[in-house]
């Protein structure tokens, strides 16, 4: 399971195949069923093949990180809320204020259960799974997030193939300097979480 041939047919199964598969129209719980087949051999190959633990990595630089995702988050917030209020204004913050406990629901159940699961096998894994197969690091994170981006295909909305290349590279620049699934994790959630609120979850799959 360690040999280049191996990891490289494994790479292509994972990152481009299934989520092209994804994009076709069959039956949704065989899709469904290859997602978590394909999940759960992630991270049986994490902790048996690459040994990694799943645990709170020490010395976190938990102020440099707060300070860097806040930055960036309020960039973020001036941008999408000027484009959700230039291009659909009634969609401004709706869900927000006119279904406040859908609004809950949604943010806890995409952090825990949508979230956590991507960072897993789209930064976890590929940067110790794939390190190796690049010298260029600029080209492994592109490669990255043109991958994370694809794995949203099945939207079949060019925004959102937009949108996710770029929190792609952001989630990728993230986990390379601070190696913790936890801080991208918490990162990718903020971003998504905005997102919802503002007024563009309805792209982006969630219901509202």
């Amino acid at each position: 399971m360690k040999t280049s041939r191996y990891r490289a047919i494994e790479f292509l199964a994972i990152y481009i195949l299934i989520p092209i598969s994804f994009a076709l129209n069959y039956s949704i719980w065989i899709k469904l069923s290859i997602g978590l087949i394909g999940f759960v051999y992630i991270i049986l190959v994490l902790l048996k093949v690459e040994n990694q633990k799943f645990k709170l990595a020490k010395q976190l630089q938990w102020k440099l990180f707060w300070k860097e995702t806040f930055l960036k988050l309020a960039i973020i917030v001036l941008l999408t809320t000027f484009f959700v209020w230039k291009t659909d204004a009634q969609t401004l913050f709706s869900v927000v204020f006119n279904k406040p406990k859908l609004w809950v629901f949604i943010l806890f159940i995409y952090t825990f259960f949508s979230v956590y699961p991507q960072e897993l096998v789209y930064r976890t894994f590929y940067f110790h799974r794939y390190n190796s197969f690049f010298t260029n690091k600029i080209l492994f994170i592109f490669l990255n997030a043109i991958l994370f981006s694809l794995a949203h295909l099945f939207f079949r909305n060019v925004l959102v193939l937009i949108l996710t290349f770029l929190g792609g590279l952001l989630f990728a620049i993230t986990y390379k300097k601070t190696k913790s699934t936890i801080l991208v994790s918490i990162e990718h959630a903020i971003y998504g979480c905005w997102l919802f609120t503002v007024g563009m979850g309805e792209m982006l799959g969630f219901p509202t």
